[in-house]
């Protein structure tokens, strides 16, 4: 089987040519034709994409911290459970011996899937549609499964988390900046919480507390599918999958499939959510698992925590959103979140008409 040292670059971990032979010796996957980088995901965790005479593979190694065994056998009983109901995902490889679905190999941990080849979202109707579907059929087939590994809890709804952030937040974005604008951060992150405290109190009045939980996918956004004519072929990353009540996934998803980007001035971003692509999701979703009308009053509410929490944990931790920067991306948020709460009765009628 000739293995070559896979080249890679961009500061990405990569496979050394000794490892890469004794990781895939444990695998029953054919002669290897080709081995390529797969620089896609967190740069701590390396990938490759192989070709052999059975197929298409997609080789990772974990990144530390998400090479827990207890976790990452949670998350696998998890793929193996939807993969057995014909769910779309990438299925996992075994390995040779005893058909085990990650490797753990001198302190690391490795996975194997068969590669399925996809688009990204393309934002049409028709995709924003089938994702929700996807999605409540994520949420009907986990509906009462139960996993021999404890499942993570916790959420972006009521998180404590949140407000450790926004005090982190001025010691991050502070230093040097002018009086004038400390003082309009200071504002500005007192709106923010202000405007996710009173979303988390309306939810609560709603109930949520009381409504059943499930296995939800907790992530659920257009990176994390692959599309073919739009529609659904693959959901893949499963590491945020815990227990919550359905509707914070179903939520999230509404706003991330809605929520309308632009270029690298933040301030030229549309403010509204697309109310089409925001229908079609609720339509999809509620075509698999029927909406209550509590959980339908709660949507706007959680995409505006989903938005706050989403922006306030990496600004908190390195002073921006990726590439783009924290001060104005929280700027950006508030306008979102404003327009949302101001919309709210709109959506809700929206949901409502929708699921009827």
């Amino acid at each position: 089987m000739p293995v070559a040292q896979a080249r890679t670059g961009g500061g990405r971990e990569q496979f050394s040519a000794d490892e890469l032979a004794c990781v895939l010796s444990h695998y029953d996957i054919g002669f290897i034709e080709s081995i390529a980088d797969y620089p896609r995901g967190s740069r701590k965790s390396p990938k490759l994409l192989l070709q052999s005479d059975q197929g298409k593979f997609l080789l990772k190694r974990r990144a530390k911290g998400k090479d827990d065994a207890f976790k990452v056998a949670f998350c696998h009983g998890l793929q193996l459970h939807l993969a057995a109901q014909q769910y779309p995902l990438p299925h996992l490889i075994g390995t040779r011996r005893d058909n085990n679905s990650m490797l753990q190999w001198h302190g690391s941990v490795y996975e194997l899937f068969e590669y399925i080849p996809g688009q990204s979202y393309p934002h049409t109707l028709e995709a924003t549609f089938d994702s929700a579907r996807v999605l409540g059929l994520f949420h009907k087939l986990l509906s009462g499964y139960e996993s021999r590994w404890q499942p993570a809890t916790g959420s972006y709804h009521a998180a404590a988390g949140v407000d450790i952030c926004f005090r982190q937040i001025p010691k991050v974005l502070g230093g040097g900046t002018a009086s004038e604008g400390i003082a309009a951060l200071g504002e500005l992150l007192d709106h923010l919480q202000q405007a996710y405290h009173n979303c988390s109190a309306t939810v609560e009045s709603l109930g949520l507390s009381g409504w059943p939980q499930q296995i939800v996918h907790a992530d659920w956004h257009p990176g994390n599918m692959l599309f073919r004519e739009n529609h659904v072929v693959a959901v893949i990353d499963y590491d945020s999958a815990r227990v919550q009540p359905r509707v914070l996934d179903m939520a999230n998803g509404a706003v991330q499939f809605s929520i309308q980007g632009g270029g690298d001035d933040l301030s030229q971003w549309p403010t509204e959510v697309d109310l089409d692509r925001y229908s079609q999701f609720v339509r999809g979703y509620d075509g698999v698992c029927l909406l209550s009308e509590a959980e339908i009053n709660a949507i706007p509410y959680l995409m505006a925590e989903a938005l706050i929490a989403e922006a306030v944990y990496p600004i908190a931790a390195t002073g921006t959103f990726g590439r783009l920067e924290g001060m104005a991306f929280l700027k950006m948020v508030a306008r979102k979140v404003d327009w949302i709460l101001d919309h709210a009765p709109q959506l809700i009628r929206l949901g409502a008409n929708t699921s009827s």
